[in-house]
Order: C-alpha cells, then sequence, then structure tokens
C-alpha cells in the first residue's frame, strides 16, 4: 500500500520540495538521479546493487547513494537514499526508513504520523 505527498528534503547543496511515494512494499528510500545531483553530493557504494522490480525478470542497477534530511509535519527526520537512474517517482520512501523512524501511515486519510518523541537524538556515555 501506498501514499504520496509532497515533503521538503534537504541536502548538502540545497533543499526542495518532492514529492515522495511512501512505498511499504520498497525496502530501500530511493531519489531519482536527476534530483539527486542537485540536492547534496552523491556517494559512490562500495559495490554496485542491482534491485528487484515488479517486472519479471527486470533490475535496477544502483551505483550512489546520498543522505537526505526531510520534514514531516515539522519533525525533521534524516535517512540515506539510493539514487536510481530513471526512477519513476522522485523520492520514495521504503519500509527500512519508515521502521527507523516508527512512520505510520494512514490509508483512510492519506496522511503520515510521526512521533516528535522518535526524532529527538539522544546522547549518553555508554557503559564502562
Amino acid at each position: 500500500m501506498t501514499i504520496k505527498i509532497p515533503l521538503l528534503f534537504k541536502g548538502s547543496k540545497g533543499e526542495k520540495k518532492l514529492y515522495a511515494l511512501f512505498d511499504t512494499g520498497s525496502t530501500y528510500s530511493c531519489i531519482r538521479e536527476d534530483l539527486a545531483g542537485a540536492m547534496g553530493m552523491l556517494d559512490k557504494l562500495p559495490e554496485a546493487r542491482y534491485f528487484g522490480t515488479a517486472s519479471e525478470n527486470q533490475y535496477l542497477k544502483v551505483e550512489n547513494g546520498m543522505r537526505l534530511d526531510f520534514e514531516i509535519n515539522d519533525v525533521n527526520l534524516t535517512d540515506e537514499f539510493m539514487v536510481v537512474p530513471k526512477l519513476s517517482e522522485e523520492v520514495i520512501i521504503g519500509a527500512t526508513t519508515m521502521q527507523k523512524w516508527r512512520l505510520k501511515l494512514d490509508f483512510e486519510h492519506d496522511a503520515v504520523i510521526v512521533d516528535p518523541k522518535v526524532a529527538v537524538i539522544i546522547l549518553k556515555p555508554l557503559p564502562v
């Protein structure tokens, strides 16, 4: 199941409002290659990754990733995005990101729910 909403994305080179598809069937979060370069620096992956698609025997080759911040309901979140050439959507928020930030999808209202407490970074010393 999916929800598609506009979100503000921020990278090292600038920020832009993009339509993000929240897709529980996608493992990773992805951004279309032509948009990624304008947002920030691309990081070459140690090895190219091949991702399966809905089409039988069709794979996408991904060679780059990047870190982006994004805002949902005025809550600032961050994650790694795979940079995908010719991606059909501007951005896909995958299951890994949704689980990391405990995002909930409200299909009745086409909304994404985020608990602001989850986004608080806590730094504490490790036990010795």
